[in-house]
């Protein structure tokens, strides 16, 4: 299933996209796209059997805002340099074992809505990543195949970052990944039944029409089932908590110089094959 949550920031209704592009209406089975609903089989089993049964009112997609498909995210946990080419582009040894940090959840917005760039900030970069959706608690997990059954979908995730803040002002990266709207998301949850293998992954990024970044997550220095096992044992997942799983090469960090950060009324757009297509306009914080 596709599923979406539409209408005004922090006043988003919960959809579905069918297998005919018609957005349906969820709010009558459901009442949010969240950990409770991904936990429950039971209640995802009605909306898959109103779906198939076509039971499901239609909404009018005319002006209708894409929120981020899920909502009261607990965390967002990232994997840095999780790729082969992206760790050669800027030089580094590929980790290990996986880079971890944290992004707060009020860094999420839709996957069309505005992002804001840092006042003062002369290295804000894209970077497109596979997010994972956890549907099951997941602690002290043994093998990635466990890793696996602990998700409940994926999505198109923009993890926006400052590298001045990031690498140049000291501390942590967090400085550099929490700004306002540094993570749009969506424009879909898609169940984990619809990804066979999220291993094989096309995602592309455009920054004004220019493809930036073209890379696969056969790439992935650490696979999505190894990255939900390693983190269970260092803290706990739970329904409805997003993992953003790295970017591959070509970002502007790796660029020669001048490298080509983003400014304010630059446009970008990114898209994973089967997950959705985001768009975004830059203006200033």
């Amino acid at each position: 299933m596709k599923l979406l949550r539409v209408g005004t920031a922090g006043a988003e209704r919960p959809a579905l996209l069918d297998a005919r592009g018609t957005l349906r209406d969820l709010s009558g089975l459901v009442d949010d796209i969240d950990g409770a609903l991904l936990a429950d089989d039971t209640a995802l089993g009605r909306v898959r059997s109103a779906a198939e049964a076509g039971e499901l009112p239609a909404l009018d997609a005319t002006g209708l805002r894409i929120g981020p498909p899920v909502g009261r995210i607990g965390k967002i946990v990232c994997i840095g340099l999780n790729y082969h080419d992206h760790a050669r582009e800027i030089g580094a040894e590929p980790p290990p074992e996986p880079v971890v940090f944290l992004k707060a959840p009020d860094t999420v917005v839709g996957p069309h809505d505005t992002v804001l760039v840092p006042r003062g900030s002369v290295k804000t970069d894209w970077e497109v990543e596979l997010a994972v959706v956890i549907g099951r608690t997941a602690r002290y997990l043994e093998t990635a195949e466990e890793g696996l059954a602990h998700v409940a979908g994926y999505a198109v995730a923009h993890d926006v970052s400052e590298r001045e803040y990031q690498i140049e002002r000291g501390g942590t990266w967090d400085k550099g990944k929490n700004c306002e709207t540094f993570n749009p998301l969506g424009p879909w949850l898609v169940t984990a039944d619809e990804v066979p293998d999220p291993q094989r992954l096309p995602l592309r990024l455009w920054v004004n029409g220019e493809v930036q970044q073209d890379g696969t997550t056969a790439e992935q220095i650490f696979p999505v089932g190894e990255v939900v096992r390693y983190l269970s044992r260092f803290m706990t997942l739970y329904p409805g908590d997003v993992v953003s799983t790295g970017t591959p090469a070509g970002v502007a960090m790796g660029r020669p110089e001048p490298k080509p950060y983003l400014r304010a009324g630059d446009v970008v757009e990114l898209e994973i094959e089967g997950l959705g297509r985001q768009r975004q306009e830059l203006k200033d914080a």
